[in-house]
């Protein structure tokens, strides 16, 4: 039964049925098989029970506050603050593109928000100042990756439904690897800034950092008040998800005034839409999920895993490769909602903890955004540039290194030091 579920859903993402249908369907037939008819009627009550978690209410509502600020005067005021900050660095622009991009993370939960946020500020002036506009465009791609590892997250809150893991643990896991990321760009940036010559910034100003300090307190605020808040006790990561939107809406409309109701309208409708295909997988997941458990598919693989070797250090290689290469035919959410249940009587099997399974495979899932084919923050990247998608893929390797070497180290130091997660 197995083989028919998983034939059936590779089958039809060949064929180019979305995912959401591929997973729904493949449970279907698999159930018709296994179970007859009648028992179709049960894929229902399972769509319904996928979905009835209070933790996804944060999703739609991080969705429409990273939208908010991607599309706002917020992510331009920032950026200019890291600027002044950094910017007189040789390749100064793209170490503030990094770190932008690891702001934008600590607000949005998404890195494809967290990509055009950084991207369609920074472009026109990197293309102004003489880089490499591929190069350019990939380094702000790659770190687009870190939105969704650095809180809040919208996998990690998919994960912690699925698993039944806290999402404040799982918030709390994602500072360490977001930042080793960061470090990672940030570093291989330099070295091609020396060694291109890239171009200098302007002259550092405490006058400078000052003036656009000033301006961007109510977005630096931002964060602290949602991770704060999380952090504190003060609120969950749902509620924390609509002060989010709500704050958003308050710095836009009445302190930077560039929020209109019909600007607000056509955000709101973009993000129910984005979160609409989301739940539509997370309800579709529901019957997979079911057919799973029922004919213990997972634990069947466990087995069959922990028969070629019961070397946790060998295993956790295979997985991390399944996960890498699911990134790059997978969209994000997909599939974290699809491998979570596969994976998870492993891990167990392992003795690893859920909280470490989850920091890295939100990290290894994230690094599929600039893997083509499925590659949103590339596709971002290519909108606002203009570049054909090749180059920047070309020039995204070297990041894309980086950042698969930080994640084998999520995978492995923490198995050596347990005491680390």
């Amino acid at each position: 039964m197995g083989g028919l579920l998983f034939g059936v859903f590779i089958l039809l993402l060949v064929i180019g049925v979305p995912v959401a249908f591929s997973i729904c369907t493949a449970a279907g037939v698999t159930v018709l098989v296994g179970k007859g008819p009648n028992q179709l009627l049960m894929m229902i009550q399972r769509m319904f029970e996928a979905t009835n978690s209070f933790s996804l209410i944060a999703v739609p509502f991080f969705i429409l506050a990273g939208d908010l600020l991607s599309k706002g005067k917020i992510s331009k005021l920032l950026v200019e603050f890291c600027e002044a900050l950094l910017g007189m660095l040789r390749g100064g622009l793209s170490v503030v593109s990094v770190l932008a991009g690891m702001f934008f993370a600590a607000i949005s939960g998404s890195g494809a928000a967290t990509t055009a946020a950084v991207g369609g500020t920074l472009v026109p002036e990197l293309k102004r100042r003489g880089y490499p506009e591929d190069s350019a465009a990939a380094l702000i791609a790659a770190a687009g990756t870190i939105g969704v590892v650095i809180p809040p997250s919208v996998p990690m809150v998919l994960y912690a439904v699925i698993a039944e893991e806290s999402v404040n643990r799982l918030f709390k896991g994602g500072f360490i690897p977001g930042f080793l990321m960061g470090a990672a760009l940030i570093g291989i940036a330099l070295f091609q800034a020396y060694r291109d010559n890239y171009p200098k910034g302007s002259e550092f100003s405490w006058k400078n950092v000052g003036r656009t300090f000033l301006r961007a307190i109510p977005g630096i605020l931002m964060p602290a008040i949602i991770l704060g808040g999380i952090f504190s006790g003060y609120f969950t990561p749902s509620e924390a998800a609509a002060v989010a939107v709500i704050y958003a809406v308050f710095v836009s409309a009445f302190i930077y005034r560039d929020l209109t109701w019909k600007g607000l309208f056509q955000l709101v409708l973009g993000s129910a839409k984005t979160s609409a295909v989301i739940m539509i997988i997370i309800a579709c997941s529901g019957p997979f999920g079911w057919a799973l458990a029922n004919w213990k598919i997972p634990e069947a693989i466990a087995t069959a895993i922990l028969s070629v070797s019961t070397n946790k250090y060998i295993i956790m290689l295979l997985i991390s490769i399944i996960i890498l290469i699911a990134g790059v035919f997978m969209e994000t959410s997909s599939a974290i909602i699809l491998l979570t249940p596969v994976f998870l009587p492993l891990i167990r099997a392992l003795g690893i903890t859920t909280l470490h399974f989850g920091i890295l495979f939100v990290v290894g899932i994230a690094i599929g955004m600039i893997t083509p084919p499925v590659a949103i923050n590339l596709f971002v990247a290519t909108g606002i540039t203009g570049q054909p998608i090749e180059r920047i893929a070309k020039a995204v390797i070297p990041y894309l290194i980086g950042l698969i070497i930080v994640f084998l180290m999520i995978v492995f130091v923490p198995l050596v030091f347990p005491g680390l997660m």
